[in-house]
């Protein structure tokens, strides 16, 4: 039987730090000056949500990366948000682009693998034992919450014994490195979904197009066949819905929206019916700045059946086929061109400014012939359902992790059977 927690000795990160085991550091205080158009993405706590998103990261100048010293990412740094927004946490992997900590972010870094392993480390700074210490600190100055470098030197760690520190580690990254997988997965298939978009219905370069003429159109030179309409005679803006008051029924804030994917997380369940409506097939659009500018666009397809209503946010403009198809919808308003037209018609006060409808009727598309739109959505259907599931499997696996994670760390459950856990994971969700 393995031994308890409460047989697992406590060490404090001091002790471990003078050890010369553990190393823990925070950002470089970088001057405007220092960023440049070429260099390591900068990051800040936007930046960091159990992984790395540098797509709109400031870049320090290459020549100044040196300046950061010992403040440039390692693989295996544990990352820790400690100011403002305090308590993110991402794990740095190999195959991470090296990026320099913001003074937003504090990171561990383990120096001796024999005394602590970094993947052990990352899931015990998720566990109630590290949490609680971050939450008796984070309140103590007047300004945003705030966990110094010196609280965090002063925290204390059950440490089990190696070998068990990385048979738990084994086990929780199991769930882990499926779930990047499948968002791997996910974020192919958008980009795949997208660029057969952008093929045959901007650059008209669809299966067969070589003998296809083209006619001229308030688009310019369309496809002989096709039709240049406007959004609204394609498209249904703000379709009328029937949302039930009574009872409860899911409700989709705006922060279930992705800025770069079609999925929805985090769906509630709410009484009452006011805000947007919507079913199985629309694509929810953000309005509101700066939502619509950071990209803010759904796809509804987690409702039980093509019958069952759900509601959300006042401010998602909903947009339902009418003559072409939900996907070719939904795809047109990822498109540049759709929502720069949407961002040239905000008006109102700064910081709230929100889309004209009125734009919509303002925006042509080209609507294909029948042969070609249903074998576009013969296409990209299967790619929208399979997103979908990946997305559903990787909730799922993020609960089972979650409840594993504390039963682990506390030595609650043995961990004997670490590698036939993982076997079995994996088999389930191949």
């Amino acid at each position: 039987m393995p031994r308890s927690k409460s047989q697992w000795p406590r060490r404090s990160a001091a002790d471990l730090i003078a050890q010369k085991a553990l190393y823990i550091g925070d950002g470089y205080r970088a001057k405007n000056s220092e960023m440049g158009s070429e260099g390591l993405p900068f990051a800040r706590a936007g930046n960091i949500n159990g992984g790395f998103l540098f797509d709109d990261a400031d870049l320090l100048d290459q020549d100044n990366v040196p300046k950061a010293g010992e403040k440039v990412s390692r693989p295996d740094d544990i990352v820790f948000t400690s100011k403002g927004t305090v308590g993110r946490f991402a794990f740095v992997r190999a195959q991470t682009p090296r990026f320099v900590y913001s003074p937003q972010l504090c990171f561990w870094r383990v120096l001796d693998l024999s005394v602590v392993e970094p993947r052990f480390l990352f899931y015990w700074m998720q566990s109630a034992e590290f949490l609680d210490q971050v939450q008796s600190v984070k309140g103590l100055t007047d300004m945003a919450d705030y966990v110094s470098l010196s609280d965090q030197r002063r925290m204390l760690l059950t440490a089990p014994p190696l070998p068990v520190q990385r048979r738990i580690a084994s086990i929780l990254s199991a769930y882990d490195d499926l779930i990047e997988n499948n968002a791997r997965r996910i974020k192919i298939l958008e980009e795949m979904a997208q660029m057969l978009y952008r093929e045959w219905f901007v650059n008209f370069r669809f299966p067969g197009h070589e003998k296809v003429r083209m006619v001229e159109s308030e688009l310019g030179p369309i496809p002989e066949g096709w039709t240049a309409k406007c959004v609204t005679d394609a498209v249904n803006v703000n379709p009328s819905t029937k949302v039930p008051k009574e009872g409860t029924k899911p409700f989709v804030p705006m922060g279930s929206l992705s800025d770069g994917s079609m999925l929805i997380t985090s769906v509630e369940e709410r009484e009452g019916n006011s805000g947007s409506k919507f079913k199985n097939g629309d694509t929810l659009f953000a309005r509101i700045t700066p939502c619509l500018e950071n990209g803010k666009t759904g796809f509804i397809q987690f409702l039980s059946s093509d019958d069952a209503v759900a509601f959300g946010s006042t401010e998602f403009i909903v947009l339902r086929s009418k003559t072409v198809c939900p996907e070719y919808v939904y795809l047109m308003a990822r498109s540049n061109e759709f929502r720069d037209n949407a961002i040239k018609s905000m008006s109102g006060a700064t910081g709230r400014q929100r889309v004209q409808e009125a734009c919509f009727g303002r925006f042509f598309l080209a609507e294909p012939d029948g042969t070609t739109l249903a074998r576009f959505r013969e296409a990209v259907t299967p790619m929208f359902r399979l997103i979908h599931s990946l997305s559903t499997k990787n909730a799922n696996l993020r609960t089972t992790r979650d409840l594993l994670l504390p039963k682990l760390i506390s030595g609650e459950i043995p961990v004997e059977a670490s590698d036939e856990t993982a076997a079995e994971l994996a088999e389930q969700t191949a």
